[in-house]
């Protein structure tokens, strides 16, 4: 007899270790599965010790398949008769095609006629289709002009262990098969031999990996508690075999009773703790999991483990965190693998980021690729026991107390800093009602971060958030040295300003033609309610390199809104219209909002919607090419009694067509056009974030344009340190 063992991408070879481990004949890895067995007990064995495979196949045979009436003959031929009883059910999965046979489910069809006709010429009566819960599931996988026909053994697929309830895991849980893997792969059958060992998972989602990790070292097979079997209603299936196979498995599992596990799993959401705890009870393994609701940065261990495995599935970008917030979940469990309680610890992380093994300080033994669902993913076995690499490690102290662990010495100066200017940029904050503001730019150059701290208000009352910027490193700065300073900051960052690591999101801020560039992130929005000036405002921390709110314009916004009682107000390139809200709160007669962005144009309504400010008739929200549109309104009616421009640095976006913008270069067309929008004894500002800008002023006066330049008074405090963060002018038509 032969028998095939389908399972996940790159799971062959372990697969094939596996079932020699349980007395399995004649392995032999393929593509896709392992080929194995000459008597039906290594089917049984494989069903129920297995925790890698998908499905045990029975394989039937192989057959010419080069068209539908040789595909139609070659299933005829088998004898169904054998295998299956006349009032049996039974559904067809089809995979694979070739030329002639180019669809799976014509594929199903055309063997279900065979098969049924076969059934009818040789019992007189037919069996029937149940695509739910068939008493026989019949595989064909169509390989060139070749098929191979297989009854499925398994039924239900193999991972489907029995201890999830459907329609209540937590977002995105790890196959139970894909955790076997991911324990295989950190030697955990090793340990499992131990009469005391210890398994930690600091990220567990619904419990997954401790849970299997429970199974295992308890020696309790995977099938030594389902109920229902696809060889049950097998016309071949030998119970008394069967059951002579599940004696010995239960033998195992009371052998393995009384070892003594240190199993600890934590997440920082309470809601996946209570889904861990209930699959861990269903599975019979409760009482060997200590579960805990906590964050990793605050994470505690006993002391004195004994040595063991750490394996986790952190949260990706793609669906469970924002992608800014990756970074600082990485350094945290980097300075978690350094504590001394995790010397002798190995340590297995499966995830779909490839910086994960230049943010994990240890040295990587191996990697695979897998599938964790539809995403790309891989498994990263990291040893912990590097010595070398746990003598980097120095201490830190905070003013509370905290102990911060860094690689680089230096970072103190960077703590040190932090503290002091966070302590006091707070102070200044509250004494001036301010919810949005920086805390730290560049302080030191060998830090080059910025970090804004953002308040809730409203309904978003009580909440905080952090923006990290990091700026590219001098080229002169070798990147492994950049990369241990920020994660020596991303250690530091949530002890000093008292925030959980998972409210900081870190955007990498390069630079681009004339200036620094922003663009979306593929991620969640992770948006927060703050506020201004007593003005609600939505700020996104995760899909866009800016968050909505440019802090540094806090002053000029506050300038516009004490020159526009009463006037026709226009922002050009406004972005998600701040300063339009501004100006309507500053009791402008109008506002007008002209971007590119339908996006931003939205972002903006919302924000007139928050403040009870959407008066269509008075707020108006214009979606165009901004530069076509000045010069369309020059030649009509339409003017306003104060402007607002604050253009990018350098634009080639594809809605503007073959058109581009540069600040430098463009300034002046851009200044004179808008000039002429303007009404009589009306004025403007004119704002850019270019460092290096020169206004033309001997141009723009030619032109009938006065510039004045007002940057001074529109650096807030908080920018001080860098007061070339933006300029800023007033302009009028002489």
């Amino acid at each position: 007899m032969e028998f095939f063992a389908t399972c996940p991408y790159n799971f062959e070879e372990a697969l094939a270790a596996e079932l020699r481990a349980c007395k399995v004949h004649r392995v032999r890895p393929l593509r896709g599965g392992v080929s194995f067995g000459n008597a039906l007990e290594d089917a049984y064995r494989a069903c129920i010790y297995s925790r890698l495979a998908s499905r045990i196949l029975l394989v039937l045979g192989r057959f010419p398949a080069q068209n539908q009436d040789e595909l139609y003959r070659s299933i005829y031929t088998i004898p169904w008769e054998e295998h299956m009883a006349a009032t049996s059910t039974f559904v067809i999965d089809a995979h694979g095609t070739n030329e002639a046979l180019r669809n799976t489910q014509f594929v199903a069809q055309k063997a279900k006629d065979a098969l049924v006709d076969r059934m009818r010429d040789k019992k007189g009566s037919r069996p029937n289709i149940d695509l739910n819960a068939p008493d026989i599931r019949i595989n064909i996988r169509i390989n060139k002009e070749r098929a191979i026909i297989s009854i499925d053994l398994s039924g239900e697929p193999l991972h489907k262990r029995g201890y999830r309830e459907a329609g209540k895991q937590s977002e995105a849980p790890l196959r139970e098969n894909l955790a076997a893997f991911i324990l295989s792969k950190g030697a955990w059958f090793r340990y499992a031999r131990k009469d005391e060992l210890c398994f930690i998972d600091p990220m567990c989602g619904s419990g997954t990996l401790a849970i299997e990790a429970a199974l295992e070292a308890l020696d309790r097979a995977p099938g030594l508690t389902r109920s229902t079997w696809g060889f049950t209603h097998w016309l071949g299936h030998e119970q008394e075999i069967f059951e002579t196979i599940l004696d010995e498995a239960d033998l195992k599992a009371e052998q393995a009773a009384h070892k003594k596990l240190h199993i600890y799993a934590s997440d920082i959401d309470p809601q996946a703790i209570e889904l861990a705890k209930a699959n861990a009870l269903r599975a019979g393994v409760s009482k060997y999991i200590e579960f805990r609701v906590q964050d990793i940065s605050e994470l505690e261990l006993k002391p004195a483990l004994s040595q063991g495995l750490l394996a986790t599935n952190p949260p990706y970008g793609e669906r469970m965190m924002h992608a800014a917030q990756l970074p600082v979940l990485y350094a945290a469990l980097d300075t978690f693998l350094s504590k001394e309680e995790l010397k002798d610890f190995r340590a297995v992380i499966i995830s779909s980021d490839e910086a994960l093994d230049r943010s994990i300080r240890r040295r990587l033994e191996k990697s695979f690729e897998v599938k964790n669902g539809p995403l790309d993913a891989r498994v990263w076995c990291f040893d912990t026991r590097d010595e070398e690499a746990n003598t980097q490690m120095s201490e830190l102290s905070t003013k509370q107390g905290q102990t911060i662990a860094v690689r680089q010495e230096a970072s103190e100066q960077f703590l040190k800093r932090l503290e002091k200017v966070s302590k006091e940029r707070k102070k200044w904050a509250q004494k001036n009602a301010i919810a949005a503001y920086r805390i730290y730019d560049a302080d030191l150059p060998d830090y080059n971060l910025a970090i804004d701290n953002y308040e809730g208000a409203g309904p978003d009352e009580g909440k905080r958030l952090i923006q990290m910027f990091e700026y590219q490193a001098p080229k002169h700065i070798e990147q492994e040295l950049a990369q241990t300073r920020l994660y020596d900051a991303l250690a530091i960052v949530p002890e000093v300003l008292s925030v959980e690591p998972d409210k900081i999101f870190l955007k990498t801020r390069k630079r681009g033609r004339g200036g620094s560039q922003y663009g979306r992130e593929k991620s969640k929005p992770a948006n927060l309610i703050t506020q201004e000036g007593g003005l609600l405002i939505q700020v996104n921390l995760s899909q866009y390199l800016d968050t909505g709110l440019f802090i540094d314009h806090r002053l000029t916004r506050e300038l516009v809104r004490s020159r526009v009682a009463d006037k026709r107000f226009l922002n050009l390139f406004s972005y998600t219209s701040t300063v339009s809200l501004f100006a309507a709160d500053g009791g402008s007669y109008e506002t007008t909002s002209v971007d590119l962005s339908h996006t931003y144009l939205q972002w903006a309504q919302k924000n007139f919607k928050l403040n009870k400010m959407d008066d269509e008739k008075k707020h108006h929200f214009i979606e165009a090419n901004v530069l076509t549109w000045i010069k369309e309104m020059r030649h009509s009616k339409y003017r306003w009694d104060f402007i607002f421009c604050d253009p990018p640095t350098f634009s080639n976006s594809k809605s503007m067509g073959s058109q581009d913008f540069d600040v430098q270069r463009d300034h002046v067309e851009l200044l004179i056009n808008t000039s002429r929008l303007l009404s009589r004894g009306g004025e403007g500002i004119f704002s850019c974030n270019l460092r290096s800008f020169k206004p033309d002023y001997e141009a723009l006066e030619k032109a009938g344009v006065e510039l004045t330049d007002i940057s001074a008074k529109t650096i807030p405090h908080d920018f001080e340190r860098n007061p070339k963060i933006h300029v800023a002018y007033t302009f009028r038509r002489l």
